[in-house]
């Protein structure tokens, strides 16, 4: 990727996040609460992060990030034709994604997991590398602000739909993950805040 100047940086970062707006919206109209929209769209900031993968110069597959979920509400990754982003399936078969030059990978994370109360999933995923290309990737990480408190709204739980997760605070919920005691869990959210 060549050298990007900043209001290049900041229109790419503006369209992104116009995006990840008009993603939310659709999840929320989906789950017939439209009501939340401005809610959520006003306690939420952005983070770019660019980020690079070496030369892993090998044939065979090497991991380039470890398995993981994202905490935070949606990322929405851009990447250079270099593959390796993986989603590991619901039946924990990890499958590649080869997405057009033109698409983006919008990805749950964990906190829009807690807050729709398991209705979206929060996917598994890791980079795998292989070859002689360097791998570029963008992401938009949307972040609920600090002191706003992420709960499960009234029409999410019913008999069939328990609760899963009892109402936090991000920033808190991001110390805990970084603890030792985390570190064992299956699940940081779970071992968090979770209400079963």
């Amino acid at each position: 990727m060549p050298c990007l100047g900043s209001k290049t940086v900041q229109s790419y970062s503006d369209n992104l996040s116009t995006l990840y707006r008009i993603v939310r919206r659709m999840i929320l109209e989906s789950l017939s609460l439209e009501k939340y929209i401005e809610e959520h769209l006003s306690t939420t900031y952005y983070l770019l992060q660019v980020m690079k993968y070496k030369e892993p110069q090998t044939p065979v597959k090497k991991l380039g990030v470890h398995e993981h979920t994202d905490r935070n509400m949606m990322t929405i990754l851009h990447q250079n034709q270099i593959d390796g982003l993986e989603i590991q399936r619901k039946d924990g078969e990890w499958i590649s994604l080869r997405p057009s030059q033109e698409s983006f990978i919008v990805v749950i994370g964990d906190s829009l997991y807690a807050w729709t109360n398991g209705r979206v999933h929060s996917a598994n995923h890791r980079v795998m590398l292989s070859g002689s290309q360097v791998r570029y990737s963008v992401g938009l990480f949307s972040v609920p602000k600090a002191g706003y408190i992420l709960k499960t709204p009234d029409e999410l739980v019913d008999a069939e739909h328990p609760l899963l997760f009892k109402p936090f605070d991000y920033a808190e919920f991001l110390k805990f993950y970084w603890t030792e005691y985390v570190k064992g869990a299956d699940s940081s959210l779970k071992a968090y805040c979770g209400a079963l």
